[in-house]
């Protein structure tokens, strides 16, 4: 960043139009590599010049999103496809975990809050999960018009924008009495 020095690249011709933020941590890079017949890479940090073949730990090509971003959590790495599949992969061999169909379409990135995750749909449903092996739901709501934007916290609330609406969720404090 002092410098704008180019460390290194990865140079994909496959795909084109890669919105996904890629995510770093446990000494790899995950990164989805867009549109068209999308992959998932998780390849080896560190290093110069062009990542190879020979910086890649696995790749995927099963419901790999095109917008929302990924979630790494411990040796977890959670998604959700464009059209709605929820995906739990080992973030160490690319292994899938669990697969399941939330239902709607996503643009939204998911959230990650006090040991859930969060997922906006197009559609304004919000589904919560807990952040683990096991697939399990722990919450469901409707809000709105549909989410395209993805969820934004600040202190202990949580910011949605729908289609037409902002919303402000946050736990009223509570007063003496009541």
């Amino acid at each position: 960043p002092l410098t704008g020095k180019e460390l290194w690249r990865v140079e994909e011709r496959g795909q084109h139009s890669a919105s996904t933020r890629p995510v770093v941590g446990k000494d790899m890079i995950f990164w989805p590599t867009g549109f068209a017949k999308g992959q998932l890479f998780a390849m080896k940090s560190g290093g110069r010049g062009v990542f190879t073949s020979t910086n890649m730990v696995w790749t995927t090509k099963r419901s790999v999103p095109n917008k929302p971003s990924l979630l790494l959590i411990g040796d977890l790495l959670f998604t959700i496809d464009d059209s709605g599949i929820a995906t739990c992969l080992d973030s160490k061999t690319g292994e899938q975990i669990w697969n399941e169909r939330i239902g709607g379409n996503f643009s939204a990135s998911p959230l990650y809050a006090d040991g859930k995750i969060w997922f906006f749909s197009e559609q304004g449903k919000c589904t919560v999960i807990e952040a683990s092996k096991t697939y399990k739901v722990v919450g469901e709501s409707q809000l709105g018009d549909g989410f395209m934007a993805s969820p934004a916290v600040s202190g202990k609330a949580l910011y949605l924008r729908s289609r037409t609406q902002v919303y402000r969720i946050e736990e009223s404090p509570k007063v003496a009495g009541n």
